[in-house]
């Protein structure tokens, strides 16, 4: 008998029906379950389909699986103090904390409507680690009062994939935050397959996403920060230059270090340094012209690092060939002699 799934549900809103529907404008947990369908676009089930390579029948019983650990969790209200941050961030700092301001002010006006979820700590004993409901659970900390959490065993695998259907639900990763969640799940030994699935991605995207945090340091990114506005075109064509001119990275970092800087948005930042990679390299060159005593032009001589290159007139260029050829044997003798005598 085969099984139907219920129109206008994606498979990616069922695989993650356990997150609670959001009722406040919380924009860290959305709404993602039954209630909210159509949050979630239907290339984002497919994807996640493809990148992993899952039958339906096996998201439907993960699903499950995962509605069954959070039923069994329930609600706590815990001490935000004792719980930690993932161990797989997904954001970089806002360039403004209005928002966030603004949610702490909610909930210290009307409470925390909706838990965030944890997992117990996998190596310290009586902590937590945030799966989703940062900015929820940093609010409670502000406030000093209890956060209601609900509480799921979660495998790093699980974790990082209930974590990216949260932000598959938003869609407000920048493509730069989406990368470095990517980064990190790689350095934690996550396999690929589940960073497609957290991400929602397929084998080519995720490529492009790891050759950036490849070409561009972790700390240069952090130093831009989210730039949502940059996408992945100019991140690419960054990492691209990066890689191409050795001192292109030198540049970066140089007009990152600027006064005032940090006072910019980070898609300004982005901006800034996306213009210093496009600035030719200054090459650390001479050139010397070859003419006689006379006046008379042979050709001329460019010296550059480790490159040295000699351009001889058309009429003296055989002549100049042959010459050198002989000449060359004599002048290695003459060189080593004085860099023995130095």
């Amino acid at each position: 008998m085969t099984n139907k799934r219920p129109s206008g549900r994606s498979i990616l809103a069922n695989f993650g029906s356990f997150a609670k529907p959001e009722t406040s404008p919380d924009s860290s947990s959305p709404p993602v379950g039954a209630d909210a369908p159509n949050q979630i676009p239907a290339r984002v089930g497919a994807g996640v389909i493809g990148a992993t390579q899952r039958s339906l029948a096996e998201l439907r019983g993960e699903r499950d699986r995962l509605q069954a650990l959070v039923d069994a969790g329930g609600g706590s209200e815990l001490d935000p103090s004792s719980i930690d941050p993932s161990p797989f961030p997904d954001r970089l700092p806002d360039d403004s904390q209005v928002d966030f301001e603004a949610l702490k002010k909610l909930i210290a006006d009307e409470g925390q409507k909706v838990p965030i979820q944890v997992r117990r700590h996998p190596t310290v004993s009586g902590r937590y680690q945030v799966v989703y409901g940062h900015r929820r659970w940093r609010a409670a900390l502000d406030l000093g009062i209890k956060v209601k959490a609900t509480v799921v065993a979660l495998s790093d695998s699980e974790l990082v994939v209930a974590q990216g259907i949260e932000n598959a639900a938003r869609q407000d990763l920048s493509w730069i935050e989406r990368a470095l969640f990517a980064w990190r799940m790689d350095q934690a030994g996550i396999k690929a397959r589940d960073i497609r699935a957290a991400l929602s991605v397929d084998d080519p995207e995720l490529a492009r996403l790891r050759a950036v945090c490849r070409a561009v340091p972790v700390e240069v990114i952090e130093a831009i920060g989210r730039a949502p506005k940059a996408g992945r075109p100019r991140w690419v064509t960054l990492a691209a230059a990066i890689g191409e001119d050795s001192a292109a990275l030198d540049r970066v970092r140089k007009t990152l270090s600027g006064d005032k800087v940090s006072e910019l948005t980070s898609d300004d930042r982005f901006k800034l340094v996306f213009a210093a990679v496009k600035q030719p390299s200054a090459r650390s060159q001479s050139e010397l012209e070859l003419r006689s005593s006379a006046g008379k032009v042979l050709g001329k001589a460019t010296f550059a690092k480790g490159d040295i290159k000699l351009t001889v007139a058309e009429e003296h260029a055989t002549g100049f060939g042959a010459f050198l050829e002989e000449e060359l044997p004599g002048l290695v003798e003459r060189f080593f002699a004085r860099e023995g005598s130095e």
